[in-house]
């Protein structure tokens, strides 16, 4: 019997065509493949070391001491980051065609989304009554006026300013003045408001001048204590690590003076220069929610200003609701604005 063939069938030489092949097989073909070699499961075993140790650095970052050079709080600082090991070592499992590494890939990435998944929801709950806003504007600005406008149109009805050098600050209050009635300069932090402010003092945090505030505003739907805080600087130094000692003594001062402010709504604006994850703020931590967490989308990075790394610019809140958090456009500063909107009912 002669097998036919049309013109669809043929190769351009008239051989036969092979008949193409289901995905499904094509598939089959590729792990079979993998498997005739028998290194489907021995290839990889320092890939899939790599990705259990970086699982378990995510998981355990509370156990990394800080005894030696404050090496826990540097981990958790960039803990979002160490997610980006998950596609490097998935790509480079799937180049090195080991089975084992691809499952052990799996636990760093659902360490990280139990750990971060959260934040990549929508979570803005609508309509708030305060809109509240903290901005870095960096001591050497070149444009302090620029800055100064850019914050009054955020539309925000209370905002807090770090890094104030003396010579800048009768620019911002001028700048500021059409837009918010009350204000008060505390050292080197200032709040705006368009509410009446009253109980304004300047804040101990252990650094022999002013980096921090407090303040009470009136608005519509109540009183609420608002902090400004700008707490001291980090470096990450070769011989000395992550110094970070002088900023967590402020973290401690200003932990205490939030736990005794008496009113039992509270609002803390300022430039912490560290995340919610970092354990040497836990004295306020402990005791606040971040806008962000609660209400943002995403993770709201502020610094730096060109390749936002880190949320060092915080909104925190107690026996407040958040309902929306978010960063503003870049100004002159070397720090995004960030904002949130609040219920205080």
């Amino acid at each position: 019997m002669t097998q036919e063939y049309t013109a669809e069938s043929v190769t351009a030489g008239g051989e036969p065509r092979p008949e193409p092949r289901p995905a499904r097989s094509r598939v089959r073909t590729l792990l079979d493949g993998w498997r005739r070699d028998g290194g489907l499961w021995r290839r990889g075993i320092i890939l899939a070391v790599i990705a259990v140790l970086v699982a378990l650095l995510m998981f355990l970052h509370a156990q990394i001491p800080n005894r030696i050079g404050n090496l826990g709080s540097l981990v958790e600082t960039f803990l979002p980051w160490f997610g980006l090991c998950v596609p490097v070592i998935l790509v480079l499992a799937l180049v090195r065609r080991s089975a084992t590494a691809l499952i052990a890939v799996l636990l760093p990435a659902v360490v990280w989304l139990n750990l971060f998944g959260g934040l990549l929801s929508e979570k803005s709950g609508g309509a708030g009554d305060l809109t509240v806003a903290t901005h870095n504007v960096n001591a050497d600005n070149p444009d302090p006026v620029g800055t100064a406008r850019d914050v009054a149109r955020s539309g925000a009805d209370v905002v807090a300013l770090e890094e104030l050098k003396a010579s800048a600050v009768p620019t911002y209050v001028r700048e500021l003045a059409g837009t918010y009635k009350y204000h008060s300069v505390q050292g080197t932090v200032g709040l705006w408001s368009k509410y009446p402010m009253s109980g304004t003092r300047p804040v101990d945090t252990k650094m022999g001048w002013v980096r921090a505030m407090r303040s009470t505003v009136s608005s519509p739907a109540g009183q609420v204590s608002v902090y400004v805080a700008h707490l001291p600087s980090v470096r990450v130094e070769v011989h000395a690590g992550f110094t970070a000692n002088q900023r967590d003594n402020s973290a401690d001062a200003l932990g205490e003076a939030i736990a005794d402010d008496p009113l039992g709504k509270v609002v803390l604006l300022g430039d912490l220069n560290g995340t919610m994850n970092d354990r040497s703020l836990n004295a306020v931590t402990s005791q606040m929610r971040s806008t962000q967490g609660a209400a943002g989308n995403g993770y709201g990075f502020s610094w730096p200003a060109a390749f936002p790394m880190a949320r060092i610019d915080q909104i925190m809140v107690k026996g407040v609701e958040p309902t929306a958090s978010w960063t503003l456009p870049r100004t002159p500063s070397d720090h995004l604005p960030v904002a949130a909107r609040v219920s205080l009912r």
